[in-house]
């Protein structure tokens, strides 16, 4: 796939929106370090972005659908690009500047995802998005993997403005490097209200994608959150360390790159429960935690888990981009990520006051029950087996 010019121009867009995503909460946390911003202060940025891809990513669904994709992947990334250096600006003088620059920011990132995901569907051929899927999640794998140490290093020779000005950068280069699509033909253009609800109405035409979004918007509510709050304190409390923590992200990342790497060529022909079977092993992170086990079983869950989620990312995408309705595309792939990205903050928000009412461990326990219970119920949808009517 990446002999293909104009593919390669698209991953190396959409990588760099992915690099400068998850860049800009690391140099945060960087800028807590260094008191240049208080951890309220990093708080109120961090749900300000949030704030920003929330409002964006029904309105990027409906313009780039509306519009040309590759129009609204460029003024996203543009919008992203100009708010950055703001931030960088207003850093430990202005919360309310800094706040408005990141919420920008998180409406750039929100509204070129959906556009993202509907470019390349017009750019790869039918036959080869599988692989093309796989190549893009490769990509952000390996910036996950590679990137705190980079940034880290970056760190030690630049100030926070600099790399600020960096992830600008990256914006830049996802704004004006992705290709043109192909001439779409744009439905009729109604209200923005009544537009993102003809995305409603097509993607509940394709009872598989309503079943696969909710039990992947209750396994990212649940067991991710069991990740971002149960595993650092159970690290820290029971295994006397980070190492942990640590090292189980990492394992969780290398299995990602694994899952997709498998993917990349694995055609089965269930194809849907496959993937719902391998979104259902994340209830393998939640469960690692319940007992006081060797920290290798715990290593070793998440890299089971990182190679589930991957298994099913990519053919999730891909039937998305097969079977959705080429016109409304866009729309639907903001559903998707409207709700399973968009809720994941309000498990994070949930888990920690439950973990005190109910403990530790009947918290760990609910979360994987609701891990493999929701994959199973969603495999039982008739047109669930192959991602397809």
């Amino acid at each position: 796939m990446l002999r293909d010019r104009a593919f390669l121009r698209l991953w190396t867009g959409t990588t760099a929106s992915g690099l400068a995503t998850w860049a800009l909460p690391f140099i945060l946390g960087l800028a807590v370090l260094d008191r240049s911003l208080t951890a309220v202060g990093l708080g109120v940025l961090l749900a300000a972005r949030t704030v920003g891809f929330l409002i964006a990513v029904p309105l990027g669904g409906v313009l780039a659908d509306r519009h040309s994709r590759r129009g609204v992947v460029l003024i996203s990334g543009l919008l992203a690009a100009a708010a950055t250096p703001v931030l960088a600006w207003g850093l430990g003088d202005s919360l309310v500047l800094t706040a408005v620059a990141a919420a920008l920011v998180g409406a750039g990132q929100g509204a070129c995802r959906p556009a993202f995901q509907a470019l390349t569907a017009e750019v790869v051929d039918p036959d080869q998005r599988q692989q093309a899927n796989a190549a893009m999640t490769l990509a952000v794998r390996v910036s996950t993997l590679l990137g705190p140490g980079l940034t880290a290093l970056l760190a030690t020779v630049l100030d926070l403005s600099a790399l600020l000005w960096g992830t600008a950068l990256l914006w830049l280069i996802a704004a004006l490097l992705p290709p043109r699509g192909a001439v779409g033909t744009p439905g009729e253009r109604t209200h923005l209200v009544r537009e993102f609800a003809d995305g409603l109405r097509e993607a509940r035409r394709h009872p598989w994608f309503l079943a696969g979004l909710g039990a992947l918007t209750a396994v990212i509510a649940t067991g991710y959150s069991a990740t971002g709050v149960a595993l650092p304190l159970i690290s820290r409390d029971r295994y006397g360390s980070e190492l942990v923590l640590a090292a189980a992200l990492t394992g969780y990342t290398a299995g990602a790159l694994a899952g997709a790497l498998i993917i990349a060529r694995w055609r089965p022909r269930s194809q849907g429960w496959a993937a719902l079977a391998g979104l259902a092993l994340y209830g393998l992170a939640p469960l690692s935690l319940i007992a006081e086990v060797h920290p290798a079983v715990v290593i070793a869950a998440y890299v089971v888990t990182g190679v589930g989620i991957e298994l099913f990312n990519v053919p999730w995408f891909t039937a998305t981009q097969r079977e959705v309705d080429p016109r409304l595309l866009a729309r639907v792939s903001s559903v998707d990520f409207l709700f399973s990205y968009g809720l994941a903050p309000v498990g994070l928000a949930l888990i920690a006051p439950a973990i005190e009412a109910f403990g530790v461990t009947a918290v760990l326990a609910a979360c994987a029950l609701v891990c493999f219970a929701a994959p199973a119920l969603a495999a039982l949808v008739p047109t669930a087996r192959r991602f397809a009517r």
